[in-house]
This record gives structure tokens, sequence and C-alpha cells, in this order.
């Protein structure tokens, strides 16, 4: 009996040496998850990774080119989808706008940005091919609400330190006896476009309101997958569209697009 009192008193011991030795002091533990954590400094460390993005977008484009094999992709209908993947270990990072980026880690504080991987890119409006009329117009537009700081307000009501405080507004005694433009657009990607109850909002939506108070046109806005904008405008289904969408040179190929209007960059999302 005392044998086996004492048998089990040495096991105890040496479990509890054993359970020390693997929490270990804090120091240690920090030091497995800086061993465990992805580290991304350039897009080549994307090469081996699974990556979500939203089906069709920029970040989608891109990340394609640096993968090793496409099944590494996970594409989703919004970007939403694909960092709700991210939550939940199915994929390593995100790539994504950095706009809607900043608002996805705004909200979740498990997340992290890492930008500086892409080049700067640039939005400008989609239309038909061939349509230089409509283009023309919408360039003009553009031009003069450039310069006459429109468009700068605009951005600066979703985006900095002013927030909310320079919602645009259109003129009381604008003309719209031209008719009505049809607005393609994927209303899930704030602060570009995105939904506040039954409305579509956003700076793309404001600004698109601007270019047609300016040409004398009602504007009607149509939500559809991203992936489908570009077919929406060249049936004629929409007269342009407009979604944080890069001009790139395979777009180019079946749409014309009109002069940029902002800058942008995809950034990577990581979990903390």
């Amino acid at each position: 009996m005392r044998n086996l009192k004492k048998f089990t008193a040495l096991a105890l011991t040496a479990a509890v040496v054993l359970s020390m030795s693997a929490c270990g002091s804090k120091e240690g533990a920090d030091s497995s998850d800086t061993e465990n954590k992805i580290s991304i400094t350039s897009a080549e460390d994307l090469a081996d990774l699974k990556i979500g993005v939203q089906t069709g977008t920029t970040g989608d484009l891109q990340a394609t080119d640096i993968v090793k094999d496409d099944t590494q992709m996970n594409r989703f209908n919004t970007g939403a989808d694909a960092v709700q993947a991210l939550k939940n270990g199915k994929v390593d990072c995100v790539v994504i706008d950095s706009q809607p980026a900043a608002k996805f880690v705004e909200l979740n504080d498990d997340l992290e940005i890492i930008d500086g991987i892409f080049e700067t890119e640039e939005y400008a409006i989609c239309l038909k091919k061939g349509n230089t009329e409509l283009q023309e117009e919408i360039n003009g537009a553009l031009n003069e609400l450039k310069e006459d700081g429109t468009i700068d307000s605009i951005m600066s009501n979703y985006i900095g330190d002013e927030v909310g405080q320079h919602p645009y507004e259109s003129p009381a005694d604008v003309d719209r006896s031209k008719g009505t433009l049809t607005m393609a657009t994927n209303a899930a990607f704030e602060p570009w476009e995105y939904r506040e109850g039954n409305d579509i909002v956003g700076i793309d939506p404001e600004i698109a309101q601007a270019i047609c108070d300016k040409l004398g046109y009602e504007l009607a806005i149509e939500d559809m997958a991203f992936d489908t904008i570009l077919v929406a405008v060249d049936s004629g289904k929409a007269d342009f569209g407009m979604a944080g969408m890069t001009v790139t040179p395979d777009r180019e190929e079946s749409v014309e697009f009109t002069d940029t209007y902002a800058d942008a960059s995809q950034v990577v999302i990581v979990k903390k």
C-alpha cells in the first residue's frame, strides 16, 4: 500500500512539472505565437496562402496572379463573406480595397490591415463600348465637379475626420428633362456604396447623383453582384457602372472608361 501511495505521489509531481513546462513563461508563449503568425511584407508572401476575395474584383485579379494554384483562391459574393471566412479560419487572409478594409477592421478588433503590398490604382465609371457620347458628357461633369470641390466634399463625407458633415444635396432648380440614367453597382462595398435601410448610399451614389444633376438626368441605381456589372452595362441593362471599379487593360477591352475620379489600393486583412 505504501509503495502504491509513493508511486501515486511521484506521478502527480511529474504531472505538475510537465504542466508547468507546457505552460511555460509568458515570454515563451509570445515567442510561439510570433512563430505561427503569418508574415506578409510583399506580394510574393501571398503565393502559398489561402486567400479570400470578392469575385471579379481587382483583389481577385491581383491575388490570382500571385498564387501558385487557383485552388488557393476562395471567392465570395461580398467582401463581408470573405472577412467572415477569415474569422472562421477558412482562409489565411483577405485581399480587398483599402477603404472597405478599414471599415471591416473598425468593426472587428481581432483583425488588422497590412498595406504597401500593392500599387495604387485608379477608379473610373464604365460605359458600354462605343458609347463615347455619354462618356464625353460624364467627363465634362466630372471635370466641373472636381474643379468646384464637390467630389472632394463628397469624399470627406465618408473618409477622414469630417465623416457625416458634408452630405451631398441636389440643387433645388435641377432640370431632369433628359430622362433617366441607370447605374449598376454592388452595394456591399462601404464606403463606396452600401445600404442604409432600403437606400443605397456612399461615395459613388453621391458622385453619380451630382453627375446626373449636372447633365439633367434622373438617377436610378440597380444593385447586383460585382462580377455582373460589366455584363449589365454591355447589354444595355444599365447605362453605366460605378462600384469602386479599377481601370484595367482587361476591362478596357470590353467597356469604355471615363476619366478617373479617385485613387485607391488593395490591402491585405489578417488576424491579429
